[in-house]
């Protein structure tokens, strides 16, 4: 078709003001992007009842891309994602990295930033930044390292990790619906060297220049009041956690944890003997030599502690780190109501942490706090027990009439460690249909989710909500717009005169272009949409050039488009920069000052790697 001027017709003009249009929506953001989609979905119905033009859209098919291969392979991917992170194995992940990341920035960015992305290689990129973005916080808050200079390498090895498989990222799951009918399409691992090039570039990069590129500490953002905060202005109590281990010659060696807690007028909330980790009730323990502790009491109690011979005191939480992270636990407020079975019974009567798992603190009784002798005060009706628990006990608690359960503001959500095992195996099924059946990709991924549901893993329900809607529609809603491009020649015709544009020029130049063209239009716009307004257009740049005479492959083109809308990196516009702005603490100037490095060597990488492997 190339082979012939191609004239610019009513049509294709049509057709360039809505994509001017689009990018203008995209770019202003006068409404969300997924709504500017769906808008522009609906334009491109109504143009095609008009009779001249009618080559635009057709509308009994201008839904279909709602029931697309790419689509629902998205809706699976997501779906399987939240199986595994409901069953702990994201969890369990995290603390091998707390365990081992030790505190130093060159040892825990390799880490961080390597699983994250090896996850985000089999779900979307912005699902797998969400699970890391608490890990992130809860390592900085260990180790004293800023957030701002853990979360950005995080980040862009979410993006890249996207590129290792061909499921890793929406507009890969939907090149190969891209691709014209005569072409082979890409199976899923061979983009892989192409992925791991990119995320080892990417890891490197931040070994080595994060010091100079990567802000230095992360700026207060409001007056938000900390947990601590408001327990000393409300009540005057400041908690702090120390973690403890016993010397075999220390007096208390041989007596129970109570005597522990008398000594020093704290209280224990997890322990470490004989390599048997504990968060309560302890029974009849008692402290043998070697021991770990984890004592939550006041400044002064912890001053005690510290200056005892017997005790070597951690200033950071080491055993007890994952198991009292602030997603697993942490201080409560619990009131008596009046009509409570518990009044006139003490929190020693009733083995407040052996029968509730409250670990209970101090008691406030008539606005006065109880900090001495709080074990034996009989309850009263309106006294509030701070007490430090795990979650699932609080949230146990809440459906026990005699507590009231003022805290609220708590991660409440149920996991099921005990589907682990389904979880893996039902992701592994999908895996294995994926690489060895000829089944179709989104066929073969919601056998694993549906069997997520089946198997109990997840509800219908969760398994709805793990789904990101805005994705579907702007994907599904964008397709058409990419169809729209093809059947009326505009990309044949943007083709036609960017060839022109650029003369006589190598296939390495032409195949440059494009990367760099993909890298501009991500930037302005959704990944997706540049997928589809990019793949068409190079693939009919390689069929001019062959035209020409040069060994330009259209299917090398289209990867290489699909590819290069991943270099999002200058600029907060992907999903994965934006949800980690905030936390971070970023401005612009922190995107472009370490994305315009990454920008660059993504683009040389990637064309080096494709060179290579096609």
């Amino acid at each position: 078709m190339l082979n012939d001027i191609i004239t610019l017709t009513p049509q294709m003009m049509v057709v360039l003001v809505i994509l001017a249009f689009t990018i203008f929506l995209f770019v202003s953001e006068i409404v969300r992007i997924d709504v500017a989609a769906i808008a522009i979905m609906v334009s491109l119905g109504l143009l095609g009842m008009v009779p001249a033009l009618s080559d635009i859209a057709n509308p009994d098919t201008l839904l279909n891309g709602f029931a697309s291969n790419a689509v629902m392979s998205i809706i699976a991917v997501m779906i399987i994602g939240a199986g595994l992170d409901k069953t702990g194995v994201m969890s369990r992940l995290a603390s091998l990295i707390i365990r081992f990341g030790g505190r130093t920035e060159a040892r825990i960015i390799p880490l961080v930033s390597g699983s994250s992305g090896l996850i985000s290689s089999f779900m979307q990129n912005v699902g797998a930044a969400a699970l890391y973005v608490p890990v992130v916080s809860r390592i900085s808050a260990r180790t004293g390292l800023s957030k701002s200079r853990l979360l950005m390498p995080m980040g862009f090895s979410c993006i890249l990790g996207g590129t290792i498989t061909m499921v890793g990222s929406s507009p890969l799951i939907l090149l190969n619906d891209l691709l014209p009918g005569d072409m082979q399409t890409f199976s899923l691992f061979d983009v892989t060297p192409i992925g791991l090039a990119l995320i080892t570039t990417g890891i490197l990069y931040f070994v080595v220049f994060g010091r100079f590129i990567l802000p230095a500490s992360v700026p207060s953002h409001g007056d938000a009041e900390s947990v601590v905060d408001y327990y000393q202005r409300v009540y005057g109590m400041h908690f702090i956690i120390r973690e403890v281990r016993i010397s075999p010659a220390d007096p208390l060696v041989g007596q129970t944890l109570m005597a522990l807690e008398q000594a020093f007028g704290v209280v224990v909330i997890a322990s470490f003997m004989n390599s048997e980790l504990r968060v309560g009730p302890w029974g009849g323990l008692t402290i043998e030599p070697g021991s770990r502790f984890a004592l939550l009491g006041n400044q002064s109690a912890m001053d005690r502690v510290a200056a005892t011979e017997g005790f070597e005191a951690f200033d950071h939480l080491d055993v007890f780190a994952d198991v009292l992270s602030a997603a697993k636990s942490g201080v409560a407020e619990v009131v008596i109501p009046p009509r409570s079975n518990l009044i006139g019974k003490s929190v020693r009567d009733i083995a407040m942490r052996k029968t509730h798992g409250l670990s209970v603190l101090g008691i406030n009784s008539g606005g006065k706090n109880i900090d001495d002798g709080f074990r034996d005060h009989p309850l009263k009706s309106g006294d509030v027990l701070l007490s430090h628990c795990r979650w699932e006990s609080l949230m146990q608690l809440e459906k026990n009439r005699d507590f009231v359960v003022i805290t609220t503001e708590y991660p409440k959500e149920e996991l099921r460690p005990q589907k682990v095992h389904m979880a893996v195996v039902m992701f592994a099924i999908a895996l294995s249909l994926v690489l060895f059946t000829d089944l179709r990709l989104s066929v073969a991924l919601l056998t694993g989710a549906l069997g997520m549901v089946l198997t109990g893993v997840l509800t219908m329900d969760e398994a709805y909500n793990a789904v990101s809607w805005k994705t579907v529609f702007l994907l599904a809603s964008l397709i058409q717009l990419g169809a729209a491009v093809e059947q009326t020649g505009t990309a044949a015709w943007i083709a036609q005169n960017t060839l022109a544009l650029l003369g006589d020029v190598s296939p390495w130049m032409l195949q440059g272009a494009i990367a760099i063209l993909a890298t501009f239009f991500t930037l302005v716009m959704s990944n997706v949409g540049a997928t589809v307004l990019l793949v068409p257009l190079a693939i009919n740049i390689a069929i001019a050039a062959q035209a020409t005479g040069m060994e330009a492959d259209p299917r090398v083109f289209a990867l290489t488009a699909a590819i290069a809308t991943s270099n999002s990196f200058l600029l907060p516009t992907h999903q994965v920069n934006a949800l980690i702005m905030g936390p971070g603490g970023y401005r612009v100037k922190d995107f472009m000052k370490a994305g315009l490095g990454m920008t660059l060597l993504f683009i040389v990488v990637a064309m080096i790697m494709l060179n290579i492997m096609f």
